[in-house]
């Protein structure tokens, strides 16, 4: 639906034609902070006067970002207490967008606490977020109190759970769930509707039955010279011109396997370089809010980091092995389903499951990607399909998705990305 770039329009009306704002400040998940506002900001030409400054990484670097000039400074969520603290008294930002805004649905966090002490000193808030109430009403109580001060919904959570909830499942000294009452979520509706606005995509934008969304992951200072060092000595071993198909795939594999975080060396031990993109993974989860997700990896380590991750969840994971694997995710009893594209991208119907695809890793088989894909978005699927792909910016994972969503021949694709490459390495070394 384009919130990021709706809200900058916003921001950059209210700061350069209206003058109503000074110093905006945003708030978004750690991966969408790194990247995503700024890079949408520069795709838009009446964007290009807003400068952005992303305040992440190191106390001293955040500090830096901090006191460079700018009209948006971006930070991630988890660093709002200390940039309360920071500031105390002298807090600068007259506006706050928050991105993903059902992440401070709970009161009792951290994040949601500290801003609500600054409160006073925000004129406008803004919050963007396509799950409001990912478990129910109650969800909203601690998103609207941040956007009103508690005028509608009441100044504490307690109140508001009294007057519109009754207890659902409980024990003789504890209470586990509640329901709304009758008409309860009419009436909230109505009370919240003056400063929120729903938006459908499909009441605005004809969507195809199948999108592709790819979500750019750029490396920690720290990873990107380990993943350069050792993108460097490979490819510096090999001759672009007696390169051939057999000596391609293996460097391209290897890689691929440092965009997704580690490799295996020469004994098949596995070798961690680092967790950046099962960052971006975890975040892109958490921002489907319970929704199902088929996750593809390319390598067994992929796979073994992937449920060494989900296992502090509660999600249920499974990887698909048998019939029954396919019965259960039909059934909608598995949250994660992890498939390798080899043993998964034929005969299998996964449509009733869900509607996300997410790769992990990819590789350069058109013929696998689209057999995979197609486990979701076939007969039978009832919603439109999304697939995700997790891309280490500027990484080898680029180029393969060129190749697929451009059809062409991947073989010649890839020898000719590769020698691209190769050269480059040279002409840095």
């Amino acid at each position: 639906m384009g919130k990021t770039v709706i809200t900058l329009t916003a921001i950059n009306d209210l700061k350069y034609n209206r003058f109503a704002v000074s110093k905006v400040l945003v708030i978004a998940p750690k991966k969408v902070a790194e990247s995503t506002w700024s890079k949408e900001a520069s795709k838009w030409e009446h964007l290009q006067m807003l400068r952005i400054s992303t305040a992440l990484g190191t106390e001293a670097k955040r500090i830096r970002a901090l006191n460079t000039p700018a009209d948006i400074y971006v930070i991630n969520r988890e660093n709002i207490p200390w940039l309360v603290d920071y500031y105390r008294q002298a807090w600068p930002f007259d506006m706050v967008v928050i991105d993903e805004f059902s992440s401070f649905k709970n009161s009792s966090a951290k994040c949601f606490k500290a801003l609500k002490n600054v409160r006073p000193h925000i004129q406008r808030i803004v919050g963007l977020t396509g799950t409001p109430a990912p478990n129910g009403m109650l969800d909203l109580w601690a998103q609207i109190y941040l956007l009103d001060g508690g005028e509608r919904l009441g100044k504490t959570i307690t109140s508001f759970r009294e007057r519109y909830f009754e207890p659902d499942q409980r024990s003789r000294d504890r209470i586990f769930t509640y329901a709304p009452k009758d008409n309860a979520e009419e009436k909230i509706q109505q009370l919240i509707g003056d400063i929120c606005v729903s938006m459908k995509a499909e009441d605005y934008l004809e969507l195809p039955d199948i999108t592709y969304n790819t979500v750019s992951i750029e490396l920690s200072s720290k990873a990107k010279k380990a993943y350069e060092k050792l993108e460097k000595e490979m490819l510096l071993q090999i001759d672009e011109s007696t390169i051939d198909a057999g000596s391609a795939a293996v460097l391209t594999n290897k890689l691929l396997q440092l965009c997704n975080g580690a490799v295996y060396d020469e004994d098949r031990n596995i070798v961690e370089v680092h967790d950046d993109k099962l960052e971006a993974f975890d975040e892109l989860i958490a921002g489907l809010n319970g929704k199902p997700a088929l996750v593809f990896y390319n390598f067994q380590h992929d796979r073994d980091r992937i449920k060494k991750l989900l296992s502090k969840t509660s999600l249920k994971v499974r990887e698909l092995k048998t019939p029954q694997d396919e019965t259960d995710w039909n059934n909608r009893e598995i949250d994660i389903l992890l498939a390798h594209p080899a043993s998964a991208a034929y005969g299998l119907n996964l449509q009733q499951g869900g509607n996300h695809v997410i790769w992990f890793g990819l590789n350069w088989s058109l013929e696998l990607y689209q057999q995979a894909n197609k486990r979701l978005h076939r007969q039978g699927q009832t919603e439109k399909v999304i697939i995700h792909h997790l891309a280490v910016s500027g990484g080898v994972d680029e180029d393969v998705i060129a190749a697929l969503l451009d059809k062409s021949s991947t073989q010649d694709y890839l020898m000719n990305a590769l020698k691209a490459r190769i050269e480059k390495a040279k002409e840095g070394a």
